[in-house]
């Protein structure tokens, strides 16, 4: 399983529309082959900070989200919110305890 973390600063007036293109798309981007899971983060010091978490079942799942039409409506919408360069890892979960 591949988790994905993308961290993402945007200019404060455009959180509100970047939140509401999440809103409209979340369930159609968990719902995509090969997505196990889907959270979205705001940091708490810095709420202009968001993070998305999201499991993969392999990265060529991942790949194929990020070439399909979904990623780019989704992100055609969310690149011009930024005031940062968004940044991204691709992470291998080791452990897990609830």
């Amino acid at each position: 399983m591949l988790v994905r973390i993308v961290k993402m600063s945007f200019e404060p007036s455009k959180i509100d529309e970047f939140l509401a293109n999440f809103e409209s798309n979340k369930t159609k981007i968990r719902n995509f082959d090969g997505c196990q899971f889907l959270e979205l983060y705001r940091d708490q010091n810095n709420t202009n900070i968001f993070f998305t978490y999201s499991y993969w079942n392999s990265v060529a799942d991942l790949n194929n989200y990020r070439h399909s039409e979904l990623f780019k409506t989704v992100w055609s919408k969310t690149k011009p919110l930024f005031n940062a360069k968004p940044e991204t890892w691709s992470v291998d979960k080791l452990h897990s305890l609830e």
